[in-house]
């Protein structure tokens, strides 16, 4: 028997090293093949049939709400949750208990997750009678999982450990900021306490107790590549990452203007205009930009504020 599911997506992260872009542009909303990552993130909830989300937005959140509306295209209800202070992953899942009543599907938001069959974490959730489950990738850069969380399981495939940002690490499973859980997890976020690394309340301090508590956890290799937006060249990496998975050397949106505009491994947004003669290369132009530069642009990004040169990155 399947589980109903709700989704949840935290997107209120400030974005401070995203500069410059944090001052126009909630991460969620900025562009992978001209369309806002969050969107991606939605649409895998629907392939899976959750109908409700509840996205936890901050700063911009009305930056978001203005993009998203109530979910109708996105054919989803979407439903927005301020989060006030920013004390860490764990306090801002918090904020959202008193709407939940279902298990919940939680990513993320400001991560670019490429999976293989989301459904089976509602799956293994179901069969195994679990009270969460994890989404996991089999990594090959340590560096990786020490920038993220390490997985440790028992020989029954249950979690036994996670450990945030780990200094040594113990084996190739990274944790990777997408998540399902049952209603528990509110319990042991409630007796979650600040770390005294990053002085905020850790997901994983959270899972942790939930493990301890005696409640059942586990972890399905699934994710098949994430890339965390993080600074502006990751936006770069994430486009032309898309732009290759589709098998695509360029993509434009429309109504755009640039007839002698020559593109490779390049992404041009909608409304877009090139007014001189241009050879654009690994570059990302954002929608209603009007870009007046002539010759060869290689690895920036043009949006209608600014040029980025990500060459010196």
């Amino acid at each position: 028997m399947s589980v109903d599911l709700t989704g949840v997506i935290l997107a209120a992260g400030k974005g401070s090293r995203m500069f410059p872009f944090n001052e126009e542009y909630p991460k969620p909303l900025l562009p992978v093949c001209n369309q806002p990552l969050i969107e991606y993130q939605i649409s895998m909830m629907r392939e899976i049939g959750i109908t409700k989300v509840f996205i936890l937005v901050g700063t911009y959140g009305f930056k978001i709400a203005g993009a998203l509306g109530r979910g109708e295209r996105l054919g989803v209800e979407l439903c927005y949750v301020e989060q006030g202070q920013a004390l860490g992953i764990a306090h801002a899942l918090g904020r959202l208990e008193r709407y939940l009543t279902t298990p919940f599907l939680l990513f993320l938001g400001d991560i670019f997750f490429v999976t293989r069959d989301l459904a089976k974490l509602r799956d293994d959730f179901t069969a195994r009678a679990l009270q969460g489950v994890l989404a996991v990738k089999t990594e090959t850069s340590t560096d990786a999982i020490r920038r993220n969380f390490a997985v440790v399981q028992s020989p029954e495939g249950l979690v036994t450990r996670v450990i945030e940002k780990p200094r040594y690490v113990v084996n190739n499973v990274k944790g990777c900021g997408l998540y399902l859980f049952d209603l528990q997890i509110f319990d042991a976020i409630r007796r979650t306490p600040r770390t005294a690394m990053r002085d905020e309340y850790e997901l994983t301090d959270a899972i942790q107790i939930l493990i301890d508590d005696g409640y059942r956890v586990g972890a399905l290799d699934i994710i098949e590549d994430d890339i965390n937006l993080t600074f502006p060249a990751d936006l770069l990496t994430i486009n032309l990452f898309e732009l290759k998975r589709r098998g695509l050397t360029h993509l434009t949106g429309k109504a755009f203007r640039g007839a002698e505009t020559t593109l490779t491994d390049s992404i041009v947004g909608n409304n877009v205009t090139v007014a001189n003669p241009l050879e654009l290369r690994n570059s990302v132009v954002f929608d209603n930009a009007e870009v007046q530069a002539a010759g060869c642009l290689n690895k920036v990004i043009i949006t209608p504020e600014r040029v980025l040169d990500l060459n010196y990155s």
